[in-house]
């Protein structure tokens, strides 16, 4: 008798099926003695679409609104179709004794593997591999000690609440504001806040009015140090920042008052996803969805780091044991970090890192026993993988010891404060680099109370108060974490829909929201728009999955919930205007064309939603020549007259003749020729031509 294993991804499930031995290679399964190890490919099943349920439903109508069904169902996803039916014939084998899960250890891969057993009836026993790791040896010993497939019926039960929740309330309120102002608006129970969150802040730097502030700078003896009141450094009046100027031109400063104080900074500990996603975006500018990209190749594929979608930073204690192998496993590449800890066989000096209590489904992400090799990484996977490595290593190390010095002067009658700082023992941050605030004394200097110094150097700078920055994507996944908006599986893709549906924009680095998704937050019901509801909507599915919570009552609260969206959509007055109508009309229905923005370029779609005319649009090609005003490129067209170049900025045009045929360098040639309907050269006349032509003969 063999067992079935179901793995959630082919590569997955080739690295399984050679660890065990499975050696006869098929379509759509590998075989081997005991056992016989297939795949999906991401999720086979689906929840039903509302057409399945009725017909009708293909065509969205607001008065069909909320769509409910009374017992949600499943079906086989058309595309992927084959794979489950392979699935399905090897259920029924009569050599089959059990199932074994080997999808993603969390409540997605649950959700992936149990919806396939549903649809094919299972009956037989169940078990779960839950591993950490992709290593042979993770993978070996996770096959040692499977457990009852029972022991994850909650997380199933999560699952499944999330699914539906997210189906009843992101479809209904999607068709609801999508048919109600004839515009495609995505909205949904965890992308509704955060884009609340996005277009707040634009509220708060649109409403910003800055204002001018001075201060004051004095160099004190062997201090910088600041004019300050009440802990407030700035004056924002002019004419008493430059009395306080004025009164300040002595040459002496008394100490008044002296703190010193020996300072300890613990090491920090691993990385979780959403942290490792906000530090790989501050670093390298990586999108929270680029990062957990590259991570899930470092696990799946390398085998470098354990499990990704961990919401932990903590190890078990069993887990200490381990040490000693994934240090011998960096060591040929962090041989200046690895190699003292392995002649001492240093152990952890950050206890705290290990404490079961604060391991959820899976542990911190840490560098595995596979022995590294970069070399076989891209550059990308490189950056990664020592942010990662790095944390580990500082676990190893000291904590970073300082002293800092809190001094304050009176000089006539007017306070100034130093504050400065001294490393004592610069610990972990060996390995992590400095800071951004890294001290560069390398001691204090010995002062006494009642000392008398020089005071020179004294300086008044204007500055004006600035407004708050957009969000970044690690702005924002700070806050989406703080709030309990999605998990960390989900917040990078959270963000990629609100990109995709162009609710926001991506201008270096920083998240803007669009005229449609201003537009869209008006539109949505102000409760969807809170943090706090989806907060404990997750905090529920949380309790579900941990066997505390009630995932009937969840889901009736979910139905409610639909209901009164959808009735506040349908009883509204407000109003929409596409923000993306062009002047162009489409040849098909006489509607206007809207311009979309789309991963295959611009795209222009008619608005009138039945009717079904795309096209993509033709972009500008930009020339070599300058804008005589502002000195940008211009982009070249031809029209009726012939070719002309044009700057969208200044609106100002030339025709190609203007310059004379020597401004004029090879590419703008090429691209004249390319638009000329005749494909001769601009100011250059017929006769010309021939004779160039029989000179050329000649020759």
């Amino acid at each position: 008798m063999k067992s079935l294993v179901l793995a959630e991804k082919p590569s997955v499930a080739r690295e399984i099926a050679r660890v065990l031995g499975c050696k006869q290679p098929h379509k759509h399964y590998f075989e081997g003695s005991k056992y016989i190890v297939t795949w999906a490919l991401g999720h086979l099943i689906e929840l039903k679409m509302p057409e399945h349920y009725d017909p009708k439903y293909k065509t969205w109508r607001l008065e069909d609104l909320p769509i409910i069904p009374q017992k949600m169902g499943l079906t086989i996803i058309k595309q992927t179709s084959p794979q489950f039916r392979a699935i399905a014939h090897l259920a029924k084998r009569p050599d089959i004794k059990d199932c074994i899960i080997a999808t993603d250890a969390g409540r997605e891969g649950e959700l992936v593997a149990r919806w396939i057993l549903q649809k094919i009836q299972w009956q037989k026993p169940l078990w779960r591999l839950w591993i950490s790791s992709q290593t042979d040896k993770a993978i070996r010993d996770g096959f040692k000690q499977l457990k009852p497939g029972a022991q994850f019926d909650s997380l199933y039960q999560s699952a499944v609440c999330r699914a539906e929740a997210d189906w009843l309330i992101g479809l209904n309120v999607t068709r609801a504001l999508t048919t109600k102002y004839n515009e495609p608006l995505s909205a949904g129970r965890v992308q509704t806040p955060t884009l609340a969150m996005i277009i707040e802040r634009e509220k708060e730097i649109q409403h910003f009015v800055p204002k001018p502030y001075w201060t004051i700078h004095a160099r004190i003896g062997p201090f910088s140090a600041v004019w300050e009141k009440n802990g407030e450094k700035r004056i924002f009046s002019k004419e008493a920042a430059h009395q306080l100027y004025q009164k300040l031109q002595i040459h002496q400063a008394s100490v008044i008052s002296i703190e010193r104080k020996k300072k300890t900074e613990p090491q920090p500990l691993p990385y979780d996803l959403t942290e490792l996603q906000r530090e790989a975006n501050k670093r390298f500018g990586f999108s929270a969805k680029k990062t957990l990209n590259i991570l899930q190749r470092l696990y799946e594929h390398h085998k470098l780091v354990t499990y990704p979608r961990t919401d932990s930073r903590y190890l078990t204690p069993d887990m200490e044991a381990t040490m000693l192998e994934r240090l011998k496993a960096m060591a040929g590449s962090y041989k200046e970090e690895v190699g003292p800890l392995l002649a001492k066989k240093s152990k952890v000096i950050a206890r705290r890192v290990f404490n079961q209590e604060k391991v959820t489904d899976h542990h911190a992400i840490i560098p595995t026993e596979e022995p590294l090799h970069l070399m076989k990484l891209s550059d990308e996977e490189r950056k990664l993988y020592d942010l990662i490595a790095r944390r580990f290593l500082a676990l190893f190390y000291p904590a970073y010891e300082y002293e800092t010095i809190h001094v304050v002067f009176d000089a006539g009658g007017e306070q100034l404060v130093a504050r400065e700082t001294a490393i004592v023992d610069i610990g972990f941050r060996k390995v992590l680099g400095k800071s951004d605030n890294e001290p560069s004394r390398p001691h204090l200097p010995i002062i006494r109370k009642g000392q008398v110094l020089t005071l020179n150097e004294l300086e008044l700078k204007e500055a004006l108060t600035e407004p708050p920055l957009r969000y970044s994507e690690a702005d924002i996944l700070s806050h989406m974490e703080k709030y309990g908006l999605g998990t960390p599986a989900t917040r990078a893709d959270i963000i990629e829909r609100l990109l995709e549906t162009e609710a926001v924009e991506r201008k270096n680095s920083r998240l803007y929201p669009t005229k449609k998704g201003k537009q869209l937050i008006e539109l949505v019901n102000q409760e969807l728009r809170s943090p706090e509801l989806t907060a404990r909507w997750e905090r529920e599915l949380e309790a579900i999955a941990r066997g505390k919570g009630n995932a009937k009552a969840f889901l009736q609260n979910i139905r409610r919930q639909t209901e009164q969206l959808v009735s506040e959509i349908k009883q509204s007055k407000q109003t929409y205007r596409a923000h993306n109508l062009t002047g162009s009309m489409c040849p098909e229905c006489g509607s206007f064309l809207k311009e979309r923005t789309t991963k295959e370029g611009k795209v222009l779609i008619c608005a009138n939603t039945e009717c079904r005319y795309r096209k993509h649009k033709k972009e500008a090609k930009l020339s070599k020549r300058r804008c005589p005003q502002c000195q940008k490129r211009m982009e070249i067209h031809e029209g009726k007259a012939g070719v002309y170049f044009q700057c969208r900025r200044c609106n100002m045009v030339e025709k190609a003749e203007e310059k004379k045929s020597t401004a004029i360098n090879r590419q703008d040639r090429a691209l004249l020729k390319k638009y000329s309907a005749e494909n001769d050269a601009f100011g250059t006349s017929l006769g010309e031509l021939l004779k160039q032509a029989l000179d050329k003969k000649e020759s």
